[in-house]
């Protein structure tokens, strides 16, 4: 055979193995989907029952994450089918017989209008994710109401060259905000007039460095430092709250100081990872004072977090504002030392006092639970199937064609009837 006949025949080869492999690959995506189906349904029954809950869990986004070993936009999107199951019972039909796919139903979860599972069940059935996303954006929207008060909030993202923050005030706030940075940049400004006399007028001398203008930046830096030194010189430990609780050591009972009484689950929520100033009555009447002596040091605090950088409940990954948790609580005698300490967010730390979840030590050995007394793990369940794979058509997949969106008719949600 000639070398020209032999390269001719090779696309006709590999076009016959690509059928094979795209036959395959339509079967076990339409398995996929009928798996992701019944997934939802468990999710859906776990998120109505709530029984995510006993889980201590954050969310069922979360949950599902911990307990599939996926991430968690794959998660919320699991989490916002089954949320709305009832809402959209063709589109998860079709997920469950294999011929949606999860992005696509969870991109109409997320974003779709009531009433509309029988639109988008259609154009699902031909359209990609990307063009599901774009028909959701042509959704007339009602009305907004009117806008609450902008609340305060500070994002930050980072890169390999820094930080950047971003705030958001209300226009009072603004106003007390300009004015604090204002007055530390005219502050740095006139010391750097200064610093430049001192150096010998408006030119440098040789082998002097000038320093350069003082702006936004250095005056924000210096209205922070003023803050943390302010706030350290009140509270050495700035991480800390100082809470004063009357206790009475008969009845053993707690409250606030000119406040209400405390449960024995706020009491030693407060008094667990704060500079607690306690009073001790009997009868109503003071019978002595004392500070609490198990104040978790600064290096105390860094060696825990050096141990154990997330929340030590498995399945939770949080980071920041982590507060240092007793296993052995302070007035059950629990010592203040590395041993019995471990660091847990605030929200598994309010569930724990709570007797949702039970942690136990010692801290190199962990034992969490949850309220049914089920020890926690942060493994998922994945395991090898007992059962064959769903009997379901292959995915047939959206057609690939170029979408038109002059001709498309986008969902129009019904008008509420008016009483009259």
């Amino acid at each position: 055979m000639s070398s020209t006949a032999s390269t001719l025949a090779a696309p006709a080869a590999d076009g016959g193995r690509l059928e094979v492999l795209f036959d395959e690959l339509a079967e076990l995506t339409g398995q996929r989907n009928a798996i992701d189906g019944r997934i939802v349904e468990i999710v859906a029954e776990m998120d109505h029952g709530d029984l995510c809950g006993a889980t201590g869990a954050r969310s069922v986004a979360a949950l599902v994450a911990w307990r599939t070993g996926s991430s968690l936009s794959n998660a919320r999107a699991i989490a916002a089918v089954a949320h709305r199951l009832a809402e959209f019972p063709r589109c998860v039909q079709g997920l469950r017989e294999g011929r949606l796919s999860l992005d696509q139903v969870g991109v109409i979860a997320a974003k779709a209008g009531p009433g509309s599972d029988e639109h988008y069940a259609r154009l699902a059935a031909v359209a990609t994710v990307s063009q599901l996303s774009t028909a959701l954006t042509l959704e007339p929207r009602p009305e907004p109401e009117p806008r609450p008060r902008p609340a305060r909030s500070v994002t930050k993202t980072s890169d390999a060259q820094g930080a950047c923050y971003r705030i958001r005030l209300p226009r009072e706030d603004e106003a007390i905000f300009d004015a604090a940075l204002n007055s530390h940049r005219d502050a740095l400004l006139a010391e750097w007039k200064r610093d430049r006399d001192v150096n010998g007028g408006g030119g440098a001398g040789v082998g002097v460095q000038v320093p350069p203008v003082p702006g936004a930046g250095e005056a924000f830096m210096s209205l922070v430092e003023a803050g943390w030194d302010g706030e350290v010189a009140r509270r050495p430990h700035g991480q800390h709250t100082t809470v004063v609780v009357h206790v009475d050591v008969d009845k053993r009972v707690a409250a606030l100081h000119v406040g209400p009484l405390l449960s024995d689950a706020d009491r030693q929520y407060l008094t667990c990872d704060a500079t607690c100033e306690v009073w001790f009555e009997r009868h109503g009447e003071p019978i002595g004072s004392g500070r609490s002596t198990r104040l978790i040091s600064r290096r105390l605090r860094r060696a825990l977090e050096y141990r154990h950088r997330t929340c030590a409940v498995p399945g939770c990954g949080a980071t920041g504002g982590l507060h240092a948790h007793h296993i052995r609580h302070w007035e059950d005698g629990g010592v203040t030392e590395l041993d019995n300490l471990v660091l847990v967010c605030p929200y598994h730390h309010r569930l724990h006092h709570r007797g949702v979840i039970t942690i136990r030590g010692p801290a190199d050995n962990l034992t969490v639970t949850d309220s049914d007394g089920r020890q926690l793990d942060s493994g998922s369940l994945a395991r090898p199937p007992n059962h064959p794979p769903p009997a379901v058509a292959p995915y047939p997949g959206p057609t690939g064609e170029r979408a038109d969106w002059w001709w498309y008719q986008p969902f129009e949600p019904q008008t509420p009837p008016t009483n009259n």
